[in-house]
């Protein structure tokens, strides 16, 4: 994976109609349910989703993102049929995991946001290098330590406790938390339908249009609405990676110690095998690339 590059300095102007001033920021909020949209099964069999699910939308100095409930409940983690061949020893053994209620991000954190958060853009793929800026592009190039910073100040500007979700809740977020339907991808078994990876970005020569990270957003979603929980960029996780056990957990944040951190997802520059909901991958927390960013829990 590529290095991050130098990092492009952006300055921020913000004038915002509505919502509440203070000395780190402005900030508004809304929460509602909205309507289960689409997801591949009804695309491909014709059906109508029907029911709802819980959302909350922030603005932060103009940069609205949403957040997506996630009811808890109980799944297989790891190497569960339906991965087939391309299960690694990294996903093994399956194992059965409760997770309590939370939320997550309805897409990766894009540069957008974090450029209203930091004041910077650390990421690559801007006019700085010949690309055609688009702030909806995930943001990358960020550390794990990066990510923490960020949230730290997001937590500062809201009074929320937005956070990096664990490597359990997202798992049971890219398979569908209570609406999971089994694929091996994040709402369709066919990762053309539902990610960014090597072989379907639009252009594969570097330095062109089309290469790199895409708009978030751009594929269709899974069943609890998430967009690109496989595919575009890697996803960090809180947890320190380690091998995983035969027993049952509830809530696992992880081993207590190690040197590495979770990444999850796959990435624009990944084969389609990376798009899987088990599969895992894990970086020193100080490592950069340019298709590592992070995804919000709450």
């Amino acid at each position: 994976m590529k290095r991050r590059r130098n990092s492009l300095l952006l300055l921020l102007a913000v004038l915002m109609l509505s919502g509440s001033a203070g000395s780190q920021g402005f900030y508004a909020y809304h929460k509602g349910d909205t309507k289960v949209p689409p997801t591949v099964s009804d695309k491909l069999e014709g059906g109508t989703a029907m029911g709802s699910i819980k959302t909350e939308t922030f603005t932060v100095n103009g940069v609205s993102f949403t957040m997506v409930t996630v009811k808890g409940g109980k799944f297989t983690m790891g190497a569960t049929d339906e991965q087939d061949g391309d299960v690694n020893e990294k996903e093994r053994p399956a194992h059965q995991v409760t997770v309590s209620t939370f939320s997550i991000g309805q897409t990766e954190v894009t540069q957008a946001l974090w450029l209203a958060v930091m004041g910077t853009n650390p990421s690559y793929f801007t006019s700085a290098h010949g690309y055609t800026d688009d702030l909806q592009r995930p943001v990358e190039g960020v550390s794990w330590y990066d990510c923490r910073i960020f949230t730290s100040r997001l937590n500062r500007i809201t009074g929320k406790q937005f956070r990096l979700p664990t490597e359990a809740e997202w798992e049971y977020a890219a398979r569908g938390g209570s609406l999971s339907q089994g694929y091996s991808c994040a709402g369709s078994n066919d990762p053309n339908e539902i990610a960014w990876y090597c072989d379907n970005i639009p252009s594969n020569t570097s330095e062109t249009a089309g290469y790199g990270t895409q708009p978030v957003a751009s594929k269709l979603p899974n069943e609890l609405g998430l967009y690109d929980m496989s595919g575009n960029v890697w996803e960090w996780c809180f947890d320190r990676f380690g091998p995983y056990g035969k027993k049952s957990q509830k809530n696992p944040v992880g081993p207590k110690s190690g040197d590495s951190r979770v990444n999850r997802g796959g990435s624009w520059l990944e084969s389609a095998g990376s798009c899987r909901v088990s599969g895992r991958y894990d970086c020193v927390p100080a490592y950069l690339s340019n298709d590592l960013g992070l995804r919000l829990a709450l």
